[in-house]
């Protein structure tokens, strides 16, 4: 089973949407969490170390990942969506969006 960690910045519409649809499928096992530290649910460095696959919203939240927490970073897969904050929780069009770049680097089926 592969363990998906998706970010954004508050974990309140983009990173939960991706935990909610990608929780769906049997082989992933799911969580998400913001940078922020008044996130709803605020990054730890037990999510990145039990992750395979770091899924980032943006850039920016790139560097603050490694900025915080470098150390805790060793074999996982850190991958930039660049999906802006744009999107409602479980909006149609971010779905769509997640879908169809979380497929360039996993395989799953509809």
């Amino acid at each position: 089973m592969k363990k998906l960690l998706f970010i954004c910045s508050q974990n309140k519409l983009r990173s939960p949407t991706a935990e909610n649809i990608f929780s769906e499928y049997q082989n992933f096992d799911v969580r998400s969490a913001g940078l922020n530290n008044d996130a709803e649910n605020v990054l730890s460095s037990e999510d990145i170390q039990w992750a395979d696959y770091i899924f980032l919203m943006e850039g920016t939240h790139k560097n603050k990942l490694l900025k915080k927490f470098k150390k805790y970073i060793k074999n996982q897969k850190i991958i930039v969506l660049n999906i802006p904050d744009i999107y409602d929780y479980m909006d149609q069009r971010l779905i769509k969006i997640l879908k169809e770049k979380v497929r360039k680097y996993l395989e799953f089926v509809e």
